[in-house]
């Protein structure tokens, strides 16, 4: 699977994404500056985690406007693949490509730790090498995790089987409403999640749970 991963001021875990892609996959993915304005062909666009533009006005909103995001845009409708980690998934709500917000923790403090997540849908391009119900250990590093949306998105989401993931076992690190840790789009190829899965993949991270995701990439290819 060909990538791109997408830079902005401010992002800080492109080369932990870097690896792991080039890792699995055995291809370096292209990185793309936030000012060029077209993605090149590539199989999936990865916008990872951080503190675009110092989480400014809200986290994420001044990155969802950059010219990249133009083209981010067309080619998902177009059916490119898409995956936001951390300030990712909150770049990809600000921009529109998926529903909901991510607001400030619970507790309105940053949280670094291990949590537990469960896998709700392992049919799509990020899970389809894990079962549904699946449990995997993941460190979250974050002060804006916090999900939410109205209760009508809310039911669209469970009713279409777009939750991809929720924090399990009491993990919930920052309240977002039913436990939601991942969402994705009403066509399943734009995923967004909080947690970090590309730093739970080798054993000098602690554990290998989340390697079977970036494993799924390849199959989804």
């Amino acid at each position: 699977m060909k990538s791109a991963i997408i830079l902005f001021p401010g992002i800080n875990r492109e080369r932990d994404m870097q690896r792991a892609l080039t890792t699995i996959t055995g291809i370096a993915p292209i990185l793309v500056w936030h000012g060029d304005s077209e993605l090149p062909k590539v199989d999936l666009a990865v916008i990872p985690g951080g503190f675009s533009y110092g989480d400014y006005l809200r986290c994420g909103a001044i990155a969802a406007r950059s010219p990249i995001m133009k083209d981010v845009h067309a080619k998902a409708a177009r059916g490119l693949k898409v995956l936001g980690v951390c300030n990712g998934f909150q770049i990809l709500t600000e921009a529109g490509l998926l529903p909901g917000a991510l607001l400030r923790n619970s507790e309105l403090r940053f949280v670094c730790r291990e949590v537990k997540l469960i896998v709700e849908n392992a049919e799509t391009f990020f899970t389809n090498r894990l079962a549904k119900g699946q449990v995997l250990r993941c460190p979250v590093a974050h002060g804006e995790g916090n999900y939410i949306a109205d209760a009508e998105t809310i039911s669209r989401l469970e009713d279409g089987n777009r939750i991809v993931f929720r924090y399990a076992h009491d993990t919930n690190p920052n309240g977002a409403i039913g436990d939601i840790a991942g969402v994705m789009n009403e066509a399943g190829n734009v995923i967004g999640l909080m947690p970090h899965p590309e730093n739970m993949i080798e054993p000098l991270h602690g554990a290998t749970d989340c390697l079977p995701l970036f494993e799924s990439l390849k199959v989804a290819a």
